[in-house]
């Protein structure tokens, strides 16, 4: 059985306030755990910190991070997870190079540190690895890993993920074509091809990507788009924009769920703070043992 529970589901900003109360500000970050192997956190936004209130006041974290790029709402939260101040706390990073070759080392060091920070890595008490990742497919612990570059604004990574007989896709940041068209690109759709999650950027809606089209997002459509097109079996809309209330997300989810377009999809969910999904290996089409629950509230 694998979870995946959702800490983090906002873009851009931390954003919490009444008006997203049950969605949730906290930026982007989410777990994948099975029993026996170490866990795989999928960013390092704020919601990072909600993470670490799961621990045991002294257990350390020893496992995994996939950074799919350095903008602030993915990594801001990292100098607050208290589970890697901790003796014996390891956390493996891995992530994309710059383009100018600045190491994913180097690049964490710099923005964790003075006077950006008050205190360097050296500071915590747990150990990190970086490895930084091109277009591979790598082992993590025991999780199968296949990395492509995806649109978006900067190095950006994609990342499918293969653990105990789930495949998840993880897309949280995608540019949708400038020139109006539906086209997919051959990265993403072999990242997405047929997973049994997708995960993945719904950050705007119809009229707010006539504003911002270039600003390295996708609309909500495109999203159930590009998981129909790949033949994903349930989607989760991810990264939601901060000035999206828990009203519109709720209006457009029923929206994307009456679609005549997400009738071939078992599911479709926004994220929330909270959300775990539990999922069983298959052992035909579809999946078995498939869940949804409510968890930290």
């Amino acid at each position: 059985m694998t979870a995946i529970r959702f800490f983090g589901v906002r873009g851009s900003t931390p954003c919490s306030c009444e008006e997203n109360r049950r969605y949730g500000g906290n930026t982007a970050c989410v777990v994948l755990e099975a029993a026996g192997s170490e866990p795989i956190v999928l960013d390092l936004g704020t919601g990072l910190r909600l993470y670490g209130r799961t621990f045991a006041q002294d257990e350390p974290f020893r496992g995994h991070v996939l950074v799919t790029h350095l903008h602030w709402d993915h990594v801001q939260g990292l100098p607050f997870f208290e589970p890697i101040n901790r003796t014996g706390a390891r956390m493996d990073l891995w992530g994309p190079k710059q383009e100018d070759g600045t190491s994913l080392e180097t690049a964490f060091r710099s923005f964790m540190a003075p006077p950006y920070f008050p205190v360097g890595l050296e500071a915590f008490a747990g150990e990190f690895e970086f490895h930084d990742l091109g277009e591979d497919e790598v082992s993590i612990g025991d999780a199968k890993v296949r990395v492509r570059f995806v649109p978006h604004i900067g190095p950006t990574c994609g990342f499918r993920v293969e653990l105990d007989g789930v495949s998840v896709a993880y897309i949280p940041d995608h540019q949708q074509p400038l020139n109006g068209a539906m086209t997919i690109d051959d990265a993403v759709l072999e990242l997405c091809e047929g997973v049994d999650v997708l995960i993945h950027d719904a950050q705007y809606t119809e009229e707010e990507w006539a504003r911002k089209s270039h600003w390295g997002h996708c609309t909500i459509s495109y999203a159930l788009h590009v998981a129909r097109e790949s033949g994903a079996k349930r989607l989760v809309l991810f990264h939601h924009d901060p000035a999206h209330s828990d009203e519109l997300v709720d209006r457009v989810v029923e929206e994307m769920r009456d679609s005549p377009k997400s009738w071939c999809l078992e599911q479709v969910v926004a994220a929330h703070e909270g959300l775990e999904l539990e999922l069983g290996a298959s052992s035909g089409p579809g999946v078995s043992g498939s869940g949804e629950r409510e968890a930290m509230r």
